[in-house]
């Protein structure tokens, strides 16, 4: 089953929070006992499976608990810089991100 990825984050959320019910009913937990197992209350849990916001955290206490966990770190890639490309970059790992500029960005100005 896909997802499409072009969708908004409210529809992201509660194809997430369907698939964390099915998963708890397929396992045959009720929401208080996955509730009270994560250290939520029902009500987030309830929340959570309608699709409403709830936060990073609870989210991650109901994923270690249905064993979700290795899953959601595949689906963010750990990137390490390989032992080659740092001798290439004598060293320097990037410590923080730059905009990219485009043309129309580019200053107007000119020394003249």
């Amino acid at each position: 089953m896909s997802f499409n990825t072009s969708g908004n984050p409210f529809q992201l959320g509660t194809e997430i929070g369907q698939r964390i019910a099915r998963l708890r009913l397929s396992r045959n937990i009720t929401q208080a006992t996955l509730a009270k197992s994560s250290g939520i209350s029902p009500r987030t849990l309830r929340r959570m499976e309608a699709g409403q916001p709830v936060s990073l955290e609870n989210f991650l206490r109901v994923a270690i608990v249905l064993k979700l966990a290795d899953g959601l770190l595949a689906a963010v890639p750990s990137y390490d810089v390989r032992p080659m490309e740092r001798v290439e970059r004598r060293r320097k790992e990037r410590q923080r991100a730059r905009p990219k500029q485009t043309d129309s960005e580019s200053p107007s100005w000119s020394w003249d």
